[in-house]
């Protein structure tokens, strides 16, 4: 039998070391069971990529908010980005990209979820919420839509009262603000900050994955069809 060249197994052997750290790291919370990522998604600590066939959400809402940061060098300030959130969602296709660093090297985690069909909705969310630093893609709003409205005044979720939460994105006063029944996004490449979805998730199919160096999610197919129901 051929030996695999040295190199190789050196990154094979690194690679499955370094899963645990960069999961740790990249600040993922999530349960696995069969192949599904059946509990909330958290992943914060620094700069995630995302790209998607298409995204729809019901009880759209963004705003503008004050977001803290502080550089390597020590240095702070409060970046503005637009935080976008809706209360239920379905994806066409999902994946996320970050870069780690593991024993002075740089690594990507990626994160795949969905089942390769640009013809379906496959992943659902509850409370979804992201910080939106870059994007790019198609948005589409329907039912009632309300641009330029007071930030803390957009609505997502509901209580158990049935009242809808108070100032979801937790917006400054003052602060550019959209409203909309329904929001459709296709081909969406984004960088965005954080992502919460801490409602139920489901999706059939999922793969975590480490590469060397900086890699970044393929560039999302055109969908196909149009979503079901949220």
């Amino acid at each position: 039998m051929d030996e695999m060249p040295e190199g190789r197994t050196h990154w094979r052997r690194a690679l499955l070391v370094a899963l645990p750290a960069l999961l740790a790291a990249g600040g993922i919370g999530s349960a696995l069971a069969g192949g599904a990522l059946a509990s909330g998604l958290l992943i914060q600590s620094g700069a995630i990529q995302l790209t998607t066939s298409s995204l729809y959400g019901t009880h759209y809402a963004a705003a503008l908010v004050d977001q803290p940061y502080e550089t390597a060098t020590g240095t702070t300030g409060t970046a503005h980005p637009l935080r976008m959130g809706f209360a239920n969602g379905l994806l066409n296709g999902l994946c996320l990209a970050q870069q780690q660093q593991f024993l002075g090297a740089t690594y990507t985690l990626m994160i795949t979820l969905g089942d390769g069909n640009p013809g379906t909705w496959e992943i659902t969310t509850q409370n979804t919420v992201l910080d939106l630093r870059t994007a790019t893609g198609v948005l589409d709003m329907d039912g009632l839509v309300d641009l330029n409205i007071n930030g803390p005044d957009v609505t997502t979720i509901t209580g158990a009262n049935g009242v809808p939460v108070p100032n979801p994105l937790l917006s400054p006063e003052n602060r550019f603000g959209i409203q909309a029944g329904y929001a459709k996004f296709d081909q969406v490449t984004a960088t965005v900050d954080d992502l919460q979805v801490p409602g139920l998730l489901t999706t059939p199919g999922l793969t975590i994955s480490v590469h060397p160096g900086t890699v970044s999610c393929p560039p999302p197919p055109a969908p196909t069809g149009t979503p079901g129901t949220p």
